[in-house]
């Protein structure tokens, strides 16, 4: 009689329950929001890229174009066949801010001597891939675009969003391992 009781109480729970209808995820497909984003972000870079043209043609130096977007000149070149830094490879070298106004943002002394295990620690792109090009003992001064140095971001601290930069490198030891 239990039995039977227990039996009938869970067929009646089972039956009395209705299968809940699922909702669909309301979603926009429109892409306005990204389409506007990314038209936003060329006008931003094509201002960005007339005042590095506008700089760049002021200039009296001879300014590289990098494979990896962005400018650089030498202020102190070796001729002398040398190693560049690779993968591993451990830099000691300081290096200067500033932005396209030729304004100091940190100074050598301000961020000290690095140094840096190539590829193998955090830093900005540019800065990484440009001390690849560097011998050791020579002054390059690098005009990086914003996507390149602190991009959307910034530094959280004096480099704001979108500031290109221009940073004078000195390469003071290479350490090949």
């Amino acid at each position: 009689m239990k039995q039977a009781l227990l039996y009938l109480i869970t067929l009646f729970l089972i039956s009395s329950c209705k299968p809940s209808e699922s909702r669909l995820p309301i979603s926009n497909n429109s892409g306005t929001f990204i389409d506007a984003s990314i038209e936003r972000n060329k006008q931003l870079n094509k201002i960005e890229y007339n005042k590095i043209k506008t700089l760049l043609q002021s200039s009296n130096k001879t300014v590289l174009n990098s494979n990896f977007g962005f400018w650089y000149y030498y202020n102190n070149k070796l001729e002398t066949p040398a190693k560049t830094p690779k993968f591993g490879d451990l830099v000691y070298f300081n290096y200067n801010v500033k932005n396209l106004n030729n304004e100091l943002i940190y100074s050598k002394e301000d961020l000290a001597t690095q140094n840096y295990y190539i590829d193998q620690q955090d830093l900005f792109s540019g800065l990484r891939e440009g001390l690849k090009l560097m011998k050791e003992g020579e002054i390059i001064t690098f005009i990086f675009p914003s996507q390149k140095a602190y991009g959307y971001y910034g530094d959280n601290d004096q480099i704001g969003r979108n500031v290109p930069l221009i940073c004078e490198v000195s390469l003071l030891k290479h350490q090949i391992n």
